[in-house]
């Protein structure tokens, strides 16, 4: 007979021990240790396995070859930017998780992305926070109509399974997972151990019936997933829906994608009827430059598939007290510093009693090592007072001795720059080869090092 013992699991990792411990062992956070009982067999009788369990395990068992996929084996959308983040649509018996900070745009978002699936059959909302009136208001006001959405409001997994059992609907959302429990546990909705069952069942329904499923999940104030870190791990997917307050532009962020590229965003705008995609995101991070800047520089970025064409702001001012600031919003704060080091050692730029702020607009932050070039321009322009053509952008990662080291996909980031009618960008010299195979119709500016810069910036001076 199972015997009935008290553990505790870590909700950051799931490291279980017998003992309580502040620190825990396996992932080194403090009071992350939660008790649950945990059912266990007598020790030292072993395993026994049945001829018939046995059995249904080999029938379990398929070989590679033999296993057929579907052509059409994803759901689309006419929200084409929603396909791209997701891959190129919803995958069949995929779970996704979808996290964001209250009152973003999730709720609203998909029950907009539940219309467009209706074609494929029957879609189930369940809403553990709103009643299913107040879910309905809301469709109204987004103009959603379809008679093959089904609202829930239920909270007992045990429930939703066997209904969703018995209905097999195509794409099931849950708004929100930290709602959901199980009656058998014996713990409060919301807790590590909640969470992690719940979703235990919702993956267990996705995987044998082919239902597809999209979960909401809280944040906490540190911006992590409320619950167990083995959430995100569980699913096949992580997005998180992220926007500057008092802005109408929201940003769906890949961080984890089984069926599709991460570090995908997608850029949508908040309306009066919804949430809206914006396909020419690049355009719309630049609509309010002028034609002359001085300070600012436009880098073609990669975000996962996708190149976006962001503007880099630098400003100096001189330090009359203390250590000068170096303040850095969108951009990696420890690269501006190497990139002023350079400065100073390669083109004798004096900014070490000089205050230095970087801005990047729009909200998307720069990772891709392709904008260091841009980001030196933008700080060289505003230190010597010279104005840059807004049709004028720069690619290249640089080296701590001054040389310009060659960047990835630059086909796809001239090809933007082209889109948005560009007339001259800067680019590693280590890429001509690369670029000299096609046509552009941008005057290519190649540069080995710093020292060809500034030899072509004092030409033009």
């Amino acid at each position: 007979m199972a015997k009935v013992k008290n553990v505790y699991i870590c909700s950051e990792c799931g490291y279980k021990t017998n003992k309580w411990i502040g620190k825990c062992d396996n992932c080194g956070e403090w009071g992350t240790l939660e008790e649950i009982e945990e059912s266990v067999t007598s020790a030292g009788k072993g395993l026994k396995t049945s001829s018939k369990s046995l059995i249904n395990l080999q029938e379990k068992v398929v070989s590679f070859e033999s296993v057929m996929i579907e052509k059409d084996f994803r759901y689309k959308t006419t929200i084409s930017e929603f396909d791209r983040i997701l891959g190129g649509g919803l995958v069949k018996g995929e779970v996704i998780l979808l996290t964001g900070n209250p009152g973003i745009g999730k709720s609203t978002l998909l029950l907009q992305v539940a219309q467009e699936y209706t074609g494929y059959g029957d879609i189930l909302y369940i809403s553990g926070e709103e009643s299913p009136a107040q879910v309905k208001a809301r469709g109204e006001r987004l103009g959603i109509k379809s008679k093959n959405l089904y609202l829930m409001s239920e909270t007992d997994i045990q429930g939703i399974y066997e209904y969703i059992l018995l209905k097999k609907p195509k794409v099931v959302i849950v708004d929100s997972i930290q709602t959901l429990y199980n009656s058998e546990i014996d713990s409060i909705p919301g807790t590590p151990t909640q969470i992690r069952e719940c979703t235990l069942k919702i993956i267990e329904l996705a995987k044998k019936n082919e239902v597809s499923f999209f979960i909401v999940g809280h944040i906490t104030k540190d911006g992590k997933v409320a619950g167990p870190k083995l959430l995100e791990h569980m699913v096949d997917a992580v997005f998180h829906f992220e926007g500057e307050e008092g802005l109408f532009y929201r940003i769906l962020r890949s961080q984890k994608n089984r069926f599709g590229s991460t570090n995908e965003l997608a850029v949508f705008s908040m309306e009066e009827n919804g949430l809206q995609e914006v396909k020419n995101s690049s355009e719309f991070f630049l609509s309010e430059r002028d034609e002359k800047n001085i300070g600012s520089m436009v880098v073609p970025v990669l975000e996962g598939t996708k190149v976006f064409l962001l503007e880099i702001q630098t400003l100096l001012t001189e330090c009359t007290i203390g250590i000068p600031k170096r303040i850095v919003q969108g951009f990696d704060k420890n690269r501006i510093q190497i990139l002023t080091a350079i400065a100073e050692k390669r083109m004798g730029l004096h900014l070490g009693m000089k205050d230095l702020f970087v801005n990047i607009p729009g909200g998307i932050g720069i990772k891709d090592p392709a904008g260091d070039l841009g980001a030196l321009i933008s700080i060289v322009s505003v230190f010597k007072n010279v104005e840059i053509s807004q049709k004028i952008a720069a690619i290249g990662e640089l080296g701590l001795r001054g040389e310009i080291r060659k960047v990835f996909f630059i086909d796809k980031r001239l090809r933007e720059l082209e889109k948005l009618g560009f007339k001259g960008v800067y680019v590693p010299e280590a890429n001509r080869k690369e670029i000299e195979k096609n046509k552009y119709k941008l005057k290519i500016i190649y540069l080995k090092n710093l020292e060809e810069f500034i030899e072509r910036m004092s030409k033009d001076e």
